[in-house]
């Protein structure tokens, strides 16, 4: 009896610490069924998304491109007991929502709940808005439990009416910051099974390099500093503000960027390096598959991620790349919103400066960048604050006790 996992996308580049959730899952015996909102768009997939073998279930992404399939299932779930109560439901959230969004997440729920095997025991969501919402509507139709985990965007740019009715309305949520724990938590009603989980990682997948770290310090061309930053290229990650402080660092100072990723600012901030000069001091590599990713921690002086709070709320929890780049070693600079501050103890496993300030974050990275004992010091804090505090394979145990609770139970 399957647990059906509710996905925004199968497989997403970006979102490596949902398949190492999903692989390990399966390694501890939990079967899986995996429902993707959307088709994938990255070029290509990780290693580890080879590895699970958990069959998907694609819904239509946009109801008018598959009308028959979402009208057969609405012919099919209107029969059932609940379909009145829970297209109520529907529509008092559509009151409060008026979008086309809201209106494919119905549909959405349709497809699964008439698709989903009959045997599943339990709708479990990444996400609490839109995939929560689609598990939520097609749980109800089904008459199983639901679940989710609250990672940040969606805790912070979903309605408070909205958190506080699905945290009542779930059977259980996990959670993966103690910031998002607390906030969700002041919504939920006496007795609402919260727990937080840290993601963590897998240090056997991102064992540590024998090769030493180089001691470079950006004096010469030929002692020249690599800066490494993964993320895709949104609001929130504050690669803009990473460009203006590259462009303030000394004329003496040697340094190359690298950036990894997609996203949907990337031509206005390689526009930005332009306009800044800075075109030859940087490659865009683009989406790149983990072990490609791996090779360039490595080969990495200094891993920057100037993460901030965007328009709307938008903002990291705990991003996994920082628990990547500590596993190898590799020294950090980073922002101190909440989410990173539970990894990051300023001066200790990082440097932490405020988000949004270009002079504190280039002063951060030229600090680093001409004192390679100090990187070097980080560097291992780092490494030792993620095997010792943060291993995929004990932060998990929770959820695999919460799932395996519901196979063979409806």
């Amino acid at each position: 009896m399957p647990v059906a996992v509710v996905l925004k996308g199968y497989p997403r580049l970006s979102e490596t610490f949902i398949a190492q959730e999903i692989h390990s899952l399966e390694r501890a015996g939990v079967d899986l069924q995996l429902v993707s909102l959307r088709q994938p768009t990255d070029p290509s997939t990780h290693p580890i998304h080879r590895e699970i073998k958990a069959p998907v279930l694609y819904l239509p992404e946009y109801l008018y491109q598959e009308p028959l399939r979402v009208i057969k299932s609405w012919l099919s779930i209107r029969k059932r007991p609940g379909y009145q109560a829970v297209r109520a439901l529907w529509i008092r959230d559509l009151k409060r929502d008026r979008s086309v969004n809201r209106v494919r997440r119905f549909g959405q729920a349709l497809v699964l709940a008439a698709e989903a095997p009959l045997s599943t025991s339990l709708l479990y969501a990444h996400f609490m808005h839109t995939p929560a919402s689609v598990a939520r509507y097609a749980a109800l139709l089904s008459d199983v439990p639901w679940s989710f985990s609250a990672h940040a965007k969606d805790i912070w740019t979903t309605p408070e009416w909205e958190k506080r009715e699905k945290l009542a309305d779930c059977a259980w949520a996990v959670t993966c910051t103690d910031v998002g724990f607390s906030h969700l938590k002041a919504l939920a009603p006496s007795g609402t099974q919260l727990t937080r989980l840290y993601h963590g990682l897998d240090t056997d997948r991102f064992a540590e390099s024998s090769g030493q770290k180089r001691i470079f310090d950006g004096s010469t061309q030929e002692q020249c500093i690599s800066l490494l930053s993964v993320g895709r290229a949104v609001p929130k990650k504050g690669f803009d503000i990473l460009l203006q402080a590259l462009a303030e660092l000394p004329d003496d100072f040697h340094w190359r960027w690298q950036h990894v990723g997609g996203g949907n600012a990337l031509s206005s901030l390689q526009n930005a390096a332009a306009d800044l000069g800075l075109n030859e001091k940087i490659s865009w590599l683009g989406p790149l598959p983990q072990e490609t990713v791996l090779s360039l921690y490595r080969e990495s002086d200094l891993f920057i991620l100037p993460s901030r709070v965007a328009p709307g709320g938008d903002r990291d929890g705990l991003p996994n790349v920082l628990m990547e780049a500590a596993s190898q070693r590799l020294a950090i600079v980073t922002t101190e919103l909440p989410g990173i501050a539970e990894f990051i103890t300023t001066e200790v496993h990082g440097l932490l400066v405020p988000p949004d300030d270009v002079k504190a974050l280039g002063g951060a990275i030229h600090r680093a960048g001409v004192n390679p004992a100090l990187r070097g010091s980080l560097g291992d804090a780092a490494r030792q604050r993620v095997t010792q505090e943060f291993d995929h394979t004990d932060n998990i145990v929770p959820l695999i006790s919460l799932l395996k609770q519901y196979q063979g139970a409806h």
